[in-house]
């Protein structure tokens, strides 16, 4: 199965102990990480594209995006 043409927002948060964590709000329990930033989006994407898959292979609906309010913490 290839879903084309959905965008889902990933959700970064930097690790004390290093690297992220990334969970997609729009697709409850779909959560990654990775060492780096690049390799946690790698990483974020691929968890979508199976999230999505077995969604598709359980005869469930696919999520489309919801709107996500963002508040970023200042870092000094």
């Amino acid at each position: 199965m290839k879903v084309t043409g959905l965008k889902y927002t990933l959700l970064m948060e930097r690790n004390e102990e290093g690297g992220y964590t990334v969970t997609v709000p729009s697709l409850p329990g779909c959560i990654t990480q990775g060492a780096t930033w690049d390799e946690a989006i790698a990483n974020g994407r691929e968890a979508i594209a199976g999230f999505l898959e077995a969604l598709h292979d359980l005869g469930k609906p696919i999520p489309v995006e919801v709107a996500v309010e963002v508040a970023a913490e200042a870092v000094s």
